[in-house]
């Protein structure tokens, strides 16, 4: 019996020490930390609550992930790790962003983030010793970012200089997740003059072998999301580190790092749906045990559009995403652009979505005690767990220069998009991270979709919802067309953003279109849901593109989602593509 066939538990084990080990199965997490309503869970929301207010990560949890070995899913399977499919760890770390984003980003992706780097460019000798690092459940922390400078790594003040078969780096490094606790520091450093691509590099550093009168540690920062998060800095005054710390090539570490937050970018907007669902579930709770106007909230119109549309949305935002972490796989060639549409459009859906759930949950929305309190906890951090190592902007700041030469290929994309990147049946390959492109090859395969399926949907209002995306395509190739060289920089105007802005909410519905026409998006058995979701998935990504669509959506599709979201609810399942059963409020 799989995973997927059990029952779901009801809470985390009662002895913590005696905890399972990680099945084979992505979901475990929810099995390991059980039910998180009830209040005798030690890993239950209450306990994740109660630390968040001392500014700590809940230290059961953390023993429950080092029982797991969560750190090997970070690490390939050739190095052994568990580290074989991108999308699948994102589906591993969605119950840990569930319960707390501030350990999902402390025990989790912090160490994918400063670990992905040297399974990029590091040297047969610092791939075993990072591996070696994670599988016996140490800590990766990633240096990349400044205060001052923000996602902008470019800028980075941290200099590092040859000095025989030493460097010496002098500067300081801020925002260092998990530093006071690690073993190594990827650590990224000007080692030129400017901010050009070949003007920086990367090092794998041990800490513990920094040499104690030449650097100076910060103390820790307070925040106001992710409150657990233990940020600190460093100042590093001339310190000598070994040559042999460099990682890649010298001056390589803008490639080495792009090539890396191709995975991360698409990964971490995916496991995020993981605290949306319970944003979502915890709505839902309270509206289906309240009266108003003399009836129970559910029979109300607006309350039913809101939490549909939040429905809808999140399919969206998992149909893209899981196309590009597949998409990693078996297109590394054009994740350079699709990774970063999905880090700027899985966010933004999901900061929309949870202000109208938050209308809707009212003055209960901002409080941090009760049955409802997870929410606004969620609520204060997300917006720091998905600006992690690049925002919005400067995801499309990365797109900008690629549009003339995507453009080209527009509106059937060139080449056709393996079936592989929407049918989560289909095998994939091993993650070549080494395939990766930081100029994307010719083609624009997933925006293809849209011209491609568009005779092979059933429905003819569906056809016509695309044939008005299609006629956006055309406009925006034109647009993109009249671009002058200057106007596609990383410092370009803001009609450049907005082109590029139209450009990923358009792959987004050539994903809903693709995942539609390859998998059951509902799984209730009647293709008609799935046909009704993917009405209200275009019509939505066209209201936001300013695409007029008459008519829209009628009430039959509304009525459709509405269903298959109570219905999700009543039978414990996840309101993602898995529809996996949770163990949220189960019995």
């Amino acid at each position: 019996m799989s995973l997927l066939d059990q029952a779901p538990a009801t809470a985390a084990p009662e002895t913590l020490d005696a905890a399972p080990e990680a099945p084979d199965a992505p979901e475990y997490l929810d099995l390991l930390f059980g039910d998180p309503t009830r209040e005798d869970n030690p890993t239950g929301f209450a306990a994740f609550l109660a630390a968040d207010e001392r500014r700590q990560l809940l230290h059961p949890a953390e023993r429950l992930l080092d029982r797991a070995n969560l750190d090997a899913e970070f690490v390939p399977a050739r190095l052994g790790g568990r580290l074989t499919s991108a999308d699948r760890l994102a589906r591993v770390l969605r119950p840990l962003f569930a319960r707390d984003a501030a350990l999902g980003l402390s025990h989790g992706t912090s160490n994918l983030i400063a670990a992905v780097t040297v399974w990029v460019a590091g040297s047969p000798e610092q791939q075993r010793r990072a591996a070696d690092v994670l599988l016996g459940n140490g800590w990766i922390a990633p240096a990349y970012t400044d205060v001052d400078t923000g996602n902008d790594i470019r800028r980075t003040r941290l200099a590092a200089t040859w000095d025989g078969d030493q460097v010496l780096l002098d500067g300081t490094k801020q925002m260092i997740n998990n530093l006071e606790r690690a073993d190594l520091l990827t650590v990224l450093a000007r080692t030129g003059t400017g901010d050009a691509s070949r003007d920086h590099s990367l090092f794998l550093l041990d800490r513990a072998a920094l040499p104690r009168d030449r650097v100076r540690w910060h103390p820790r920062y307070r925040t106001a999301g992710v409150r657990g998060l233990p940020l600190a800095g460093m100042d590093l005054d001339d310190c000598p580190v070994p040559a042999s710390s460099l990682v890649g090539e010298r001056g390589g570490a803008m490639e080495t790092v792009l090539r890396g937050f191709q995975v991360t970018r698409s990964v971490l907007p995916s496991a995020a749906i993981g605290a949306w669902d319970v944003q979502l579930r915890v709505v839902l709770d309270f509206i289906r045990s309240r009266r108003l106007y003399g009836g129970p909230a559910t029979d109300l119109p607006l309350v039913q559009r809101q939490l549909t549309g939040t429905f809808v949305d999140l399919l969206v935002a998992d149909a893209m995403s899981t196309a590009s972490c597949r998409a990693l796989h078996l297109l590394p060639g054009h994740t350079a652009c699709y990774a970063p549409a999905v880090k700027y459009v899985v966010p933004t859906l999901l900061a929309d979505s949870v202000e109208e759930l938050a209308v809707v949950l009212g003055a209960r929305s901002f409080l941090r005690d009760g049955p409802h309190a997870v929410f606004q906890k969620h609520l204060r951090d997300l917006p720091v767990a998905t600006l992690v190592h690049s925002g919005g902007t400067v995801c499309l700041a990365t797109i900008i220069p690629q549009l003339p030469r995507l453009a080209r290929s527009w509106p059937d994309g060139g080449t056709e998009l393996p079936v592989g990147v929407l049918d989560p049946a289909q095998p994939l390959p091993e993650l070549a991270l080494d395939r990766l492109r930081i100029v994307p090859a010719s083609g624009d395969p997933l925006l293809g979709v849209l011209a491609r399926e568009r005779d092979g949907l059933p429905d003819p209002r569906a056809r016509l919802l695309v044939d008005a995306l299609l006629a956006e395509v055309t406009a925006l190739r034109a647009d993109v067309r009249a671009l002058r060289p200057a106007q596609t920089t990383l410092l370009a105007p803001p009609v450049a953003f907005d082109l590029a802005r139209r450009y990923v909410l358009l792959l987004a519905a050539a994903a809903c279109v693709g995942t539609y026409r390859h998998r059951s998006v509902l799984r209730t058995g009647d293709p008609q849901d799935d046909a009704a979701w993917l009405l209200l998935a275009l019509a939505r990504l066209a209201h936001r593109l300013g695409v007029a669509v008459e008519p829209g959506p009628d009430d039959d599709a509304w009525g459709a989602l509405w269903r298959c979201l109570l219905a999700r609810h009543d039978a414990a399942r996840a309101f993602d593509l898995t529809a996996r059963p949770v163990v949220h409020g189960t019995t």
